[in-house]
């Protein structure tokens, strides 16, 4: 990453977050993936003087942005998983002078991948990249995706792929994989995608390169996304206050199914989008990530 501290990453769907979310004066706030602090910035600026953000980020190095960016005490930024985000309330609470329990107003999760993070030519996000296969939004936590590829048993490999990214290939992409492992390792992003490349018949499907859906399935396995979106939207509305909003920012059909589906059957939340709101066509010119966003909403009852 470089040293400065600037940043890439351009949020999606602001302007709808906001209409949405609704935040009001001296209210706090949950930005559970902050990343770059784009929307952090956007409700820190309705919610001050008297309110704060509390911006979460499993990636250590977009937490020391954070911190450098939001350098005040409106803002507590935690370097965690958002799931975890009760275990951190009653500090949370103590540092800023409010009653336990703290209940808060709001919380937003934007489950898109960072430009930062796909810049960083040392995590593997980006295909071209010629540093290690890593794929952890942590680095110091579980395993990276070229360790997982050193031992995974082909058959496990494929279901990843296919179940995770939803990849056609998934069984003849595992088996050069395998094939592949035994000759050398597979340490760095552009072997892979090279490899899946060579894989699969023509490098582009549709508007995607063919070996996006190998390397989304991998992310999510090393990093137990899934597992932990779940988690988050079962047990996160007991940190709402009556009232409070719940709003989630998803980029692939996976993540969406599971917001659609948990809004709906949760028993403490009331849902505010029949359909997910989706980029107008202006932002999807200025930002074609937000072609693939999809926003839900819900309140606490």
């Amino acid at each position: 990453m470089d040293s400065n501290n600037s940043v890439l990453h351009m949020p999606v769907l602001m302007e709808e977050v906001t209409q949405f979310a609704q935040p009001q004066s001296g209210e706090i706030w949950v930005d559970g993936t902050a990343g770059g602090g784009g929307h952090t910035a956007d409700i820190l600026q309705v919610v001050q003087p008297h309110g704060h953000v509390i911006a979460i980020d499993r990636d250590p190095a977009a937490c020391l942005k954070l911190q450098k960016r939001f350098d005040q005490q409106a803002v507590i930024v935690v370097n965690d998983s958002y799931h975890h985000l009760p275990l951190h309330l009653d500090r949370i609470a103590e540092s800023i002078g409010v009653a336990k329990p703290l209940l808060v107003d709001g919380i937003l999760l934007d489950l898109g991948l960072s430009s930062d993070q796909l810049a960083d030519r040392e995590r593997g996000f980006s295909f071209q990249s010629d540093g290690p296969l890593d794929l952890r939004y942590n680095p110091n936590e579980g395993e990276s995706a070229a360790e997982l590829l050193r031992y995974i048993r082909e058959e496990d490999l494929a279901n990843i792929i296919y179940q995770f990214g939803e990849e056609r290939f998934s069984r003849r992409i595992a088996r050069r994989i395998v094939e592949q492992r035994k000759i050398e390792p597979i340490e760095t992003a552009k072997q892979l995608a090279d490899l899946i490349h060579r894989s699969v018949p023509g490098r582009i499907h549709g508007r995607v390169d063919s070996a996006t859906r190998t390397f989304q399935a991998l992310r999510i396995a090393v990093n137990r996304e899934l597992e932990i979106v779940e988690k988050a939207l079962r047990e996160l509305p007991a940190c709402l206050k009556p009232g409070g909003r719940f709003l989630v920012i998803s980029f692939h059909s996976l993540e969406d199914r599971l917001v659609k589906h948990i809004f709906r059957e949760h028993e403490a939340l009331e849902v505010l989008t029949k359909k997910p709101i989706e980029a107008s066509d202006d932002e999807e010119r200025r930002n074609p990530r937000s072609r693939s966003a999809k926003l839900r909403v819900s309140k606490r009852k």
